[in-house]
């Protein structure tokens, strides 16, 4: 196996249950998955299949019930609070559908952010915040606020801030459900060039149309995995 071929994450048998009120809610049902390094893939399904929970496990804000979870070799899923939030903050990035932009800090400060909480030299956080506002081609906005900004931009800002860190993954949720066709296929043709680039992609859309720009495609149904496709043509939008 070469190292494009390298399994970064592999779900074993997950499963994972909601209580309330003495009511069971089956939010995933024996989940196996394994993703590659370097892979783009899609994550669809109806509302309530599993999406987002399942989204949730893999960016380790929440944990399964039952079930192995393994990132880059290691066994994440019992890990202590604490641990969870040095590996996420290390391994994984985030794409939110919202931006989850932070209105008071400008576009600079935003990339920063998760930066800050490795204690690392205020000159690598430049270098690396800097990188990542020229690989989105948002470098000229660097000292604006979010609301200065378009969606499409302040989305570009989101993804900036996943790719500061240099995360072994990207997790984009919905990362074009704010946002106009046009804006959205500008995203969904950021996230095929940094896939080119290496990036390793899981994507979570309702889209038929971005699913396609993956590699392969799994679709949820209450909470199973009910279909997968290798997209022999992986189309960039």
């Amino acid at each position: 196996m070469n190292s494009d071929e390298k399994t970064l994450i592999a779900l074993q048998n997950v499963f994972k249950v909601f209580t309330t009120d003495e009511v069971e809610t089956h939010a995933l049902a024996g989940i196996e998955l394994n993703i590659r390094k370097g892979e783009y893939l899609s994550i669809s399904g109806p509302s309530g299949c599993g999406k987002s929970t399942l989204l949730a496990i893999l960016g380790l804000l929440d944990t399964p019930s039952d079930g192995t979870y393994m990132l880059n070799g290691n066994r994440v899923d019992h890990m202590k609070l604490s641990e969870r939030a040095r590996v996420r903050n290390r391994e994984i990035g985030f794409i939110f559908q919202a931006f989850n932009l932070i209105g008071d800090l400008t576009v600079y400060e935003n990339v920063e952010l998760p930066l800050t909480y490795r204690n690392m030299p205020s000159a690598e956080r430049k270098n690396l915040v800097r990188e990542a506002l020229e690989r989105v081609g948002m470098s000229h906005r660097m000292k604006h606020y979010p609301s200065q900004l378009s969606g499409g931009q302040q989305q570009r800002v989101a993804v900036a801030r996943a790719l500061g860190g240099h995360p072994s993954i990207l997790l984009a949720d919905e990362p074009t459900g704010n946002l106009d066709s046009a804006n959205g296929e500008a995203v969904m043709s950021l996230l095929s060039e940094l896939h080119k680039e290496g990036a390793t992609i899981c994507m979570v859309t309702h889209d038929p149309r971005y699913a396609r720009c993956a590699e392969r495609s799994i679709t949820l149904f209450d909470g199973r995995i009910v279909e997968e496709k290798i997209m022999a043509n992986a189309t960039a939008v």
